[in-house]
């Protein structure tokens, strides 16, 4: 089957290139950027210029892009040459409820449709060991499942249309809540006159060890904001489950004081910075 990937950036251009290396079958590519594209382009795929043009050759279609718009606009661009036999799978983190609406529209015409974005960072994007969450309807899911694991080593099978996604936001904003935890308790021993390592060694002995700290210590250490995960996507995330939460009535403050300092660092202009730079908010910087 000749797969189609839409969105080369950060992490999308490194799941391609693993479906370029380990697909049997063609594979084309498309991105806003032709630089991304003629990247791709050197490892095999064959360069497309719009989502129209993938959409009339591959069978299976894989988007990663920004936002609920951009999705959105993206399916409707290609609704027309969309019908039974071919398959979308849209890896993109964006609100649920757009995501079952892009899903209604696409299987209107006789195609299916997965949600299955992904977790984890960018070196796991590169070494093709993404956690992927899947929502989609069950006899789909064995057909993709061989499909998604080029991009990751780690694929769970979420429920229908929306689990996926909506996995996806709750998950991400536990990521978000630790790291404020880890920003705000290791802020206190620093005071507290413990050093970064000596807190962070306590932490990894006890019930609170986790990946935030042991992945991030030593760049927390050195004020290494270089991006594996940037503040902006961190930010648009929480800010979903936020608009989530309060549509269900359903408090949730330790989410809340994670927001505050992710909308804050986007303020201040380091939407493009890794996310760990909160880590400066939380210390009064």
């Amino acid at each position: 089957m000749k797969i189609g990937f839409i969105g080369l950036g950060i992490m999308g251009e490194s799941m391609c290139e693993n479906i370029v290396r380990k697909h049997n079958d063609t594979v084309y590519a498309c991105d806003h950027k032709q630089s991304q594209i003629d990247k791709l382009a050197s490892f095999g795929c064959i360069g497309c210029r719009d989502e129209i043009e993938i959409a009339k050759n591959a069978d299976i279609i894989i988007t990663m892009i920004p936002t609920s718009k951009h999705v959105k606009e993206a399916y409707e661009l290609m609704l027309p040459y969309l019908k039974e036999g071919k398959i979308c799978i849209d890896m993109s983190t964006i609100e649920p409820h757009v995501s079952v609406a892009v899903a209604d529209m696409v299987k209107a015409t006789g195609a299916q449709f997965a949600d299955c974005p992904v977790v984890r960072s960018k070196a796991d994007a590169i070494a093709g060991t993404l956690g992927v969450l899947a929502g989609c309807d069950e006899k789909l899911y064995p057909v993709i499942e061989p499909i998604l694991s080029y991009m990751g080593s780690k694929v769970i099978y979420m429920g229908e249309n929306g689990k996926g996604i909506s996995a996806k936001i709750c998950h991400n904003t536990l990521v978000a809540q630790i790291q404020n935890g880890v920003n705000e308790t290791l802020c206190l021993a620093q005071k507290l006159g413990i050093s970064i390592d000596n807190f962070a060694d306590a932490v990894a002995a006890g019930g609170a060890q986790n990946f935030y700290m042991n992945a991030q210590r030593e760049k927390l250490k050195n004020e290494d904001w270089t991006t594996a995960f940037s503040m902006e996507n961190m930010d648009k995330d929480i800010n979903i489950c936020n608009a989530i939460s309060e549509s269900l009535g359903f408090a949730m403050p330790g989410m809340k004081a994670a927001k505050a300092a992710l909308d804050e660092g986007v303020n201040r202009g380091w939407a493009k910075e890794d996310f760990r730079k909160t880590y400066l908010i939380v210390k009064g910087e």
